[in-house]
């Protein structure tokens, strides 16, 4: 099979396309024919060595793929070969063919194409896992994105809309700003010389931001901590201004706000079966059109790495998807 190898870890990554063999499934995996597999900021960290992972070298970059399953091992109940699914692991999805754990699979429902699918599981299932399962949104709040015109800030604004949040989005140029209006965003914040805190204030007429989801990081975080609101959720997920900021405990202490870590990837693999109605529902909504993936374009496989020079320039709004058969 045909599949892109990261051989050092590299900025700007190295990457090259090699034949590998892609062995029979073991008990409890499942072997997946990848049509379509996602590019995200943290495949980026990862072949640059930046991630607080580090895979054996030689690996196959890519977290997320949607595709056939074409083989499954023993113990593997429910999931057949044919199945149209999404799956997810560290690493592997940039292949033709992957090995996946039973549990992060989740079958694709009819009538949704794989190149949106495999743009699911990290984007929307983190800003899930963040909002509902972190956060406990409620109808009415006032939730802050920021980083809002990437894959996961994006499916972040799309979702906390869809919950019926009043949806205030920070983003890095007056050119990224439109796609989160177009998501539901009801305000957008252009990150620059103004106070990041003094803005959030008079949006929230001198109130606060009940639930802020930062990604970036740096200053925009510490903005944002300094405009939460009495009992808010602050929510990290994220550091890609490669800044990791700290809090003074006094913040969350006068106004009664938690700090509230966000690690999708870890929680779906401890907790697999919360993470797996959650995709369900997530794709339900996506194929009823209450939720709506960016998939800005598709390359062939073999641009992972112009697709990843891309997202390390902020040239990216929404999500690059690989196509792979």
């Amino acid at each position: 099979m045909r599949a892109i190898l990261c051989t050092e870890f590299a900025d700007p990554p190295r990457l090259s396309v090699a034949a590998q063999d892609c062995p029979a499934p073991s008990a409890g995996q499942v072997r997946v024919r990848v049509q379509a597999a996602a590019v995200s900021f943290m495949d980026l960290l990862m072949v640059q060595g930046r991630y607080q992972m580090r895979p054996p070298l030689p690996f196959v970059p890519g977290t997320d793929a949607a595709g056939v399953i074409d083989a499954v091992g023993p113990d593997v109940t429910g999931l057949q070969p044919g199945n149209r699914v999404i799956c997810s692991d560290w690493t592997g999805a940039w292949a033709e063919q992957r090995l996946v754990a039973e549990s992060q699979i989740t079958p694709v429902p009819g009538g949704l194409d794989l190149e949106t699918a495999c743009t699911v599981r990290y984007a929307y299932g983190t800003a899930h896992y963040a909002l509902v399962e972190c956060a406990r949104l409620q109808p009415g709040e006032t939730v802050f994105v920021s980083g809002a015109a990437g894959g996961v800030g994006l499916a972040t604004v799309d979702l906390a809309r869809h919950l019926g949040a009043r949806v205030l989005a920070g983003v890095s140029s007056p050119e990224r700003a439109a796609v989160a209006l177009s998501r539901g965003a009801e305000q957008v914040i252009v990150y620059g010389p103004g106070d990041l805190k003094a803005q959030l204030m008079a949006l929230t007429g001198g109130r606060g931001v009940d639930i802020g989801v930062d990604q970036v990081g740096g200053e925009v975080f510490g903005g944002l901590s300094r405009a939460m609101a009495w009992g808010g959720r602050l929510l990290p997920i994220g550091f890609t201004s490669g800044s990791i900021p700290s809090l003074p405990a006094n913040l969350p202490l006068l106004k009664n706000y938690a700090l509230v870590g966000a690690f999708w990837g870890a929680w779906s693999q401890r907790h697999p079966e919360p993470s797996a109605r959650a995709d369900r529902q997530l794709l339900a909504w996506i194929r009823a059109g209450q939720l709506r993936p960016l998939v800005s374009e598709v390359l062939a496989l073999e641009q992972a790495a112009e697709a990843l020079h891309r997202l390390g320039t902020r040239a990216v709004q929404g999500r690059l998807v690989l196509r792979v058969v």
